[in-house]
């Protein structure tokens, strides 16, 4: 068989296996449509499932106390009050954000974060976009076959997604196929099924189409500069955490710095999702009201706050390992603060940085949002239409790697600051912030990266600072489990 036919047969190849996909969606949960038993988890009717739809493994109390009633009721009274402010959209600025930080009650989430998205606008300024990106996606995507993969491992826990091929799985596998053909340019990145899968729990499909458009190319939330090649975004946004740490938390920063505890270790999925799966998930729903309304500064402040509130716990601990898991798994479980108190902080926190002038990062540059006209259909290359993995790295990931290096041996240098913001309530702190606030990364532009075929753990000569974040970078496997999601 000469290269030509070989290639022609692993295009056939790659189509007819995205053509199975696509068939299988469309049956749903038609009783044709074969699921192998491994794909659908275990089902057990008396496990707890909270009102978002997610279960648990406690059991359903008998009774609700005086607390609960207590809320509810309070909660019936808003809903009242935001049924009434959404008739007269736009509200007053300052009723709009005191009640959304608030908590927007679950009854009116759907239609208020439309209208902050400026969803049903989108809609009608692209009639028919979503159906023909859709069919595109049907026949020519090159991502289906990782999203279908990944559109069955999202909110395993929650009713609406535990079903192989559920309503709502084939909704998010739809979103996600139909934007890798509107947003070329990104395509698809696994952090993404999260984002459209908060997002269809309170939307129609197409709804969650725009929303996540939304989410990726308005100045306001930029999430395209997450998810794209290099995740220069992330780059940006680390940098200007580990510069707030520094700041205003030094002896945090310097306990991190002594166990080697990166933020990319811990902030991915801060940032790429907004702290889903990070806190728990009626936390991380009050910290996306916010977003939604106030922009991506939000994400940077309640990064903050996390450590903040943590602080005492965090320093008694004495390795990476523990403090990774308390950051990673533990909050999610339990936060130990209530979602109102959490909330407060944030807000103290946020007006703190904004005195201080550290509530926004340097701007964005160009790489942050797409550059191609959205909605052009481009042809895939050769390589992607057959799904065949590149072997090297790109310039831009390489970078990536280089950047994880520069900014550990800057975490090894006294940051000179007169602020200490141990002993503060987020409310008594001064600092004299440089006029440059970009990256110091320039002066680290002679650091040298091992090849990347290396398995080893790396360290500075200078610090003996053992480089575990570059080195999983570095490991195929480990940098998609790392950057990926």
């Amino acid at each position: 068989m000469t290269d030509g036919e070989q290639r022609e047969a692993l295009v056939r190849r790659a189509e007819d296996e995205r053509e199975e996909i696509v068939k299988r969606y469309e049956l749903g949960l038609d009783p044709t449509n074969i699921v192998d038993p491994w794909e659908n988890p275990t089902f057990e009717i008396y496990h707890i499932t909270d009102k978002y739809g997610f279960m648990h493994d406690s059991r359903l109390p008998t009774t609700r106390n005086s607390q609960e009633m207590q809320l509810t009721k309070i909660e019936l009274e808003r809903d009242k009050k935001w049924m009434k402010m959404l008739a007269k959209w736009p509200p007053p600025q300052d009723k709009l954000h005191t009640r959304v930080y608030k908590g927007i009650p679950k009854a009116v989430r759907w239609p208020a974060w439309k209208k902050l998205l400026n969803v049903d606008q989108s809609i009608a300024n692209n009639v028919g976009v979503y159906p023909r990106m859709l069919q595109l996606a049907k026949k020519y995507s090159t991502e289906t076959r990782q999203i279908d993969a990944d559109v069955n491992r999202q909110f395993r826990d929650n009713l609406a997604y535990r079903e192989r091929y559920s309503i709502k799985q084939c909704s998010l596998f739809n979103v996600l196929n139909a934007y890798s053909i509107y947003n070329s340019e990104l395509g698809y990145c696994q952090g993404m099924a999260c984002v459209a899968g908060v997002l269809l729990l309170f939307m129609q499909e197409e709804e969650a189409f725009w929303a996540l458009n939304t989410l990726m190319t308005d100045q306001k939330y930029g999430m395209h500069g997450l998810f794209i090649e290099g995740f220069p975004k992330l780059t940006r946004f680390i940098d200007h955490h580990d510069r707030i740490l520094s700041k205003i938390m030094r002896k945090l920063h310097k306990h991190f710095t002594k166990h080697n505890v990166d933020a990319l270790l811990y902030a991915i999925k801060w940032f790429f999702v907004v702290f889903v799966e990070r806190v728990p998930f009626s936390l991380s729903l009050r910290v996306w009201d916010i977003f939604l309304l106030d922009g991506d500064r939000v994400i940077l402040a309640m990064a903050i706050t996390i450590l903040y509130l943590h602080k005492d716990e965090l320093l008694r601990m004495k390795d990476m390992d523990a403090i990774i898991e308390y950051l990673q798994v533990k909050l999610h479980k339990n936060f130990g603060y209530s979602d109102d108190d959490a909330i407060h902080a944030l807000e103290r926190v946020m007006k703190k940085l904004k005195d201080l002038k550290l509530d926004a990062p340097p701007p964005a540059k160009s790489n942050e949002f797409p550059t191609r006209t959205l909605g052009d259909f481009v042809e895939a290359d050769m390589e992607k239409k057959i799904g065949r993995r590149r072997n090297d790295y790109t310039d831009t990931e390489k970078q990536v790697i280089t950047d994880v290096i520069s900014r550990q041996e800057q975490n090894a240098i006294d940051v000179q600051s007169t602020v200490s913001y141990e002993t503060s309530e987020c409310a008594t702190v001064t600092l004299t912030v440089p006029e440059d606030s970009h990256s110091i990364r320039s002066s680290l532009a002679g650091t040298s990266v091992a090849s990347h075929g290396s398995s080893e753990t790396m360290s500075l000569e200078d610090n003996n600072i053992h480089l575990k974040t570059a080195n999983m970078l570095q490991s195929t496997p480990q940098r998609e489990m790392l950057l990926g999601t």
